[in-house]
C-alpha cells in the first residue's frame, strides 16, 4: 500500500488546525484550500497579499502553485480546480485574472476542470481555491 505524504512547502505556515496543506498518496495529489496569504515569515502570523481580488488571487493561485511544486506536479497535472468567492460580482473579474494567469503558464495538457461557488471566509478574505493533481 502506498504512504499518504502531508505536504507543507517552505513557503507555508504550519496549519492552523488538524490538517496538511497538501496530501499526496500514489499518483493523487489534493491541494487543501488556499488563502492570499503572503510566503510565511518566521514568527509572524500569514498576512494578506493585499485588499484587492487581483492580489489575492494571484497569491492563492502562487501558493496551491507550491504545494503542487512540493508534490512532484505541475499545472499540467490539475485535473480539478475550486474556486470559491465571497461575492458573486467578483466571478467576472475572477475569470479574467484566472485566464490570464494560466495564459502565462504555458500549459501543454488540457486545462483542469473548475467549479465556482460562493461562501463565507474569514473578514478580509475574498477567494480560496484548491486542487485535485494526478501524476504521470
Amino acid at each position: 500500500m502506498t504512504e499518504k505524504t502531508a505536504l507543507t512547502p517552505a513557503t507555508h505556515t504550519t496549519p492552523p488546525a488538524k490538517f496538511s496543506h497538501g496530501v499526496k498518496k500514489g499518483n493523487i495529489l489534493q491541494v487543501a484550500g488556499q488563502v492570499g496569504f503572503l510566503p510565511a515569515v518566521e514568527g509572524q502570523a500569514p498576512t494578506p497579499a493585499g485588499p484587492t481580488l487581483r492580489e489575492q488571487t494571484l497569491q492563492t493561485l502562487a501558493n496551491v502553485r507550491a504545494i503542487l511544486e512540493e508534490g512532484g506536479a505541475s499545472w499540467d497535472d490539475a485535473m480539478m480546480i475550486r474556486v470559491y468567492l465571497t461575492d458573486v460580482d467578483h466571478f467576472a473579474e475572477m475569470n479574467e485574472i484566472y485566464n490570464a494567469y494560466f495564459e502565462e503558464q504555458g500549459l501543454k495538457e488540457a486545462p483542469a476542470a473548475r467549479t465556482t461557488v460562493y461562501v463565507g471566509l474569514p473578514k478580509g478574505l475574498l477567494i480560496e481555491i484548491d486542487a485535485l493533481a494526478v501524476l504521470s
